[in-house]
């Protein structure tokens, strides 16, 4: 598989996000193209992972396999022969999109990012740590960084255009999207976290938290859509190394950024764009990081488009 910094199809492309590039097929179908682009600290690299938009998209399918009979999905198809058949016009542009891309139903997206919480770490470990509180919602005294937090908290945020996105409380969710929405959303985000959760630690992976984005499809059902349950959108670590009271390795960029890291503390690299050359080591250790989150939760190794 050739690794893709852009894709250039022959559909009308509406957005073009840090890593997928999204296609509109008609007025009820896109087409999201998940490239092997690679961002860290809000910065895009130049470089290319290889491998890294075929775990997104194949991890994500491989999800929604199981989530369908529970909650409705945008996915309509990720096998290229279904998604060429479908979209004939994309028939010359097969090899390029193969394993990539997914073929999805339109929804206007709640501008809401719907995170759940299974272990306390990153921005809400750091919130925690200072004002004892999530979203200014207080936890219990004492907790330790990456303790797991039972039941899970639903930590709602709002989606931005550019940066981070914000940590929000569940009353301005409700002012946001209204009440009943909310409820639907909470509820459906936490039966998805609780069956991966499941799934994953037999495994060997935590899933420590994670991010959904739903939408109102136009016959006015809510759909889950975008990636799901990807090393992108959520915090995998390895359950053979979990230790509560630090920071844990992590199936993801970690590689990507501790290189950034270094080399911003070294004053090589001021946190802007452009970024600093990535070495091929680095590359070639996160597109490893990635490949093996997908076969340990798969039971596979990725298609690589060998039998494409």
């Amino acid at each position: 598989m050739t690794p893709m910094a852009v894709s250039d199809l022959p559909l009308e492309r509406v957005a073009r996000g840090k890593v997928r590039d999204v296609y509109a097929v008609d007025t009820d179908r896109l087409l999201l193209v998940a490239t092997d682009r690679v961002s860290a600290f809000d910065v895009v690299m130049r470089e290319t992972i290889p491998h890294k938009g075929a775990v997104l998209t194949q991890i994500t399918a491989w999800w929604l396999g199981r989530i369908g009979d529970r909650i409705s999905h945008h996915l309509i198809a990720a096998e290229v022969d279904e998604i060429v058949d479908a979209v004939p016009t994309l028939r010359g542009h097969r090899q390029a999109i193969a394993g990539r891309a997914m073929l999805c139903r339109r929804a206007r997206v709640f501008p809401i990012e719907c995170v759940v919480r299974g272990y306390l770490a990153g921005s809400a470990w750091k919130e925690y740590r200072t004002h004892g509180t999530i979203a200014g919602e207080p936890l219990p005294a004492g907790l330790r960084e990456s303790d797991r937090l039972d039941p899970p908290i639903f930590s709602p945020a709002t989606k931005a255009d550019s940066g981070h996105d914000e940590n929000i409380s569940l009353a301005r969710m409700r002012e946001v999207v209204g009440d009943e929405v909310t409820k639907t959303l909470e509820h459906h985000a936490r039966t998805i976290y609780e069956m991966a959760r499941a799934t994953a630690e037999p495994r060997g992976i935590i899933v420590a938290d994670t991010k959904f984005e739903f939408g109102r499809a136009n016959d006015g059902s809510i759909l889950l859509i975008d990636e799901v349950l990807t090393p992108d959108s959520s915090r995998f670590w390895p359950r053979a190394e979990y230790q509560p009271g630090r920071s844990q390795p992590s199936f993801d960029k970690q590689p990507l950024r501790d290189y950034l890291e270094r080399e911003r503390t070294a004053g090589r690299w001021t946190g802007d764009y452009p970024p600093p050359p990535l070495p091929d080591e680095v590359v070639q250790a996160t597109s490893e990081r990635y490949l093996d989150a997908f076969r340990r939760i798969t039971g596979t190794d990725l298609s690589t488009g060998a039998d494409w």
